[in-house]
């Protein structure tokens, strides 16, 4: 690595500033956009189940699930 790109401070330098600066952002932004144009890119949706939320009256949270769990509604 040394030969072809120099001392590897140097090259990790470069590297932090185009992170910083946002060089790198860019560049996979750009590389996507001209891929997709091209149709080389295939986007799928994904959900995580950490990210996901039962909305608070499904999830026993309302007011039911407060009553049920005060014994002042029956849970079935």
């Amino acid at each position: 690595m040394t030969e072809r790109y120099g001392p590897r401070d140097r090259v990790y330098d470069l590297f932090r500033r185009w992170q910083r600066d946002g060089t790198w952002a860019r560049t996979v932004t750009r590389l996507q956009a001209e891929a997709d144009a091209k149709g080389l890119i295939t986007w799928d949706v994904n959900a995580d189940s950490t990210v996901c939320r039962v909305q608070q009256h499904a999830a026993g949270r309302g007011e039911r699930g407060l009553l049920i769990r005060a014994g002042r509604l029956p849970a079935a």
